[in-house]
């Protein structure tokens, strides 16, 4: 055996270290709509749930795998071995505004999360996952006297959610389960005047930045049934308590020599103020999710999820968000076509979904509505013995976010995920290898 069992799990450690430690400092979007309350918000990372449309308040369990499902902790009391999920992810947009497109991607690895079995009916389960991602640059040219000026306007940054969750089976039929959960990171806003092609002028920058931190406290409960020896049926339901973060605002402006060319960095001149700011309250909304999920044990899955967040509730500081609620559903499903086959593409999970989003945003008296068709696989790896289980998911989302009308953006973007999982027997000694 050229990779003896150990080195494998050696190097899953390393890699997790790896990414717990600097995955999530990335930004995960380039969505002028990124610049509103506390960024995109981030939803499922699992590419097994997303390319079935993002479900995962029915869901349950996969197949044969045990995967991690966040979004509703009451799913872990299904977990029986030790089970690991790690995915990056890749984003390439283009954005539309009248005749002018621009085109982005971001690279970031994505989320961390383990689960490790506590009896027969419970499990308890940890790790990172992008929480909001901010990211935009965008810019509007104009004439003071006989000088251009270009004003620009960008941010940057995000938030994670470390998280530790535990689920319990009660009777034979109902699981309950929650995630208490930390919210951290930074976001910076900039807004600069710059006068391109003059170096006789000064430039200014005005730089905000927010530090935002805070608890959370997720649940979810899920009623499981077998209808007889080859079907089952899910229903869950998920939810928060509608928690509070803090943030710390602290902003500074700065003048700069004017650039030589329009791509050339400016240079520091000076600082011109810089304020601290009380600490703020920021008031999150209520948010609900249901969702169904029926199944052939082992072949088939399809599912749907409704979800509904009270965004108007969002505040601040004394200053309300100005949101809408938020609402959409999400629909898909997957295929197995045999796993006791001995051939590999019928053992390959075919993952297909739906989903639509209507946002929080309203510009311009425009609903901001966010829409994908989503496709996956999921890719069986040889394994060493019959406790010890991996698996390869990927997922892509063709989706569409905005609208031309009202002189606003329209955003096309293609989302690729890649994911790891792995199921291993970590606490238990064996005689042979």
């Amino acid at each position: 055996m050229i990779l003896s069992k150990l080195s494998i799990r050696n190097f899953v450690c390393l890699t997790l270290l790896f990414v717990s430690s600097g995955a999530m400092a990335q930004s995960l979007t380039s969505s002028p709509y990124s610049k509103y309350g506390l960024g995109e918000l981030g939803g499922e990372n699992l590419p097994q749930l997303r390319a079935m449309g993002g479900i995962s308040t029915g869901i349950r369990s996969l197949g044969s795998y045990y995967n991690i499902n966040t979004e509703n902790p009451a799913s872990y009391s299904s977990i029986r071995l030790m089970a690991i999920d790690i995915g990056v992810y890749g984003n390439f947009s283009t954005q539309q505004r009248e005749n002018i497109k621009q085109s982005n991607k971001n690279f970031s690895l994505g989320y961390l999360s383990f689960a490790v079995p506590v009896s027969q009916k419970s499990a308890l389960s940890f790790g990172f996952k992008p929480y909001s991602s901010v990211g935009y640059r965008y810019s509007a040219p104009g004439t003071i006297d006989t000088m251009n000026i270009n004003s620009v306007y960008s941010g940057e940054g995000g938030l994670t959610k470390a998280y530790f969750g535990y689920g319990q089976q009660i009777g034979e039929h109902f699981s309950i389960g929650a995630n208490a959960g930390y919210i951290f990171g930074k976001i910076e806003e900039n807004q600069e005047a710059q006068y391109p092609l003059n170096s006789g002028a000064l430039n200014s920058k005005i730089e905000n930045s927010r530090a935002i931190n805070g608890f959370s406290l997720d649940y979810g409960i899920q009623y499981f049934t077998n209808i007889n020896d080859n079907y089952g049926l899910v229903i869950g339901y998920s939810g928060n308590s509608g928690h509070s973060l803090r943030s710390k605002a602290t902003r500074s402006a700065t003048r700069t020599f004017g650039n030589e060319t329009d791509i050339e960095d400016n240079i520091a001149l000076d600082t011109i103020s810089y304020k601290e700011f009380a600490r703020q309250d920021i008031i999150m909304p209520l948010e609900h999710k249901v969702g169904v999920s029926f199944r052939k044990h082992n072949s088939w899955l399809i599912g749907g999820d409704f979800h509904y967040g009270k965004w108007s509730d969002f505040q601040e500081g004394d200053v309300a968000g100005n949101f809408e609620d938020r609402y959409g559903f999400a629909i898909g499903g997957s295929l197995t076509p045999d796993y006791t086959s001995n051939r590999y593409f019928s053992l390959v999970d075919y993952r297909l979904g739906f989903r639509y989003d209507k946002t929080q945003l309203r510009i311009n008296e425009q609903d901001i509505n966010d829409m994908a068709i989503t496709v996956g696989l999921g890719l069986p790896l040889p394994s060493n013995r019959q406790s010890t289980f991996y698996k390869i998911n990927l997922s892509a989302e063709f989706g569409q976010r905005g609208t031309l009308s009202s002189n606003l953006v329209k955003e096309n973007y293609i989302t690729l995920r890649l994911g790891f999982t792995l199921n291993d027997r970590w606490f238990q000694r064996y005689k042979y290898d």
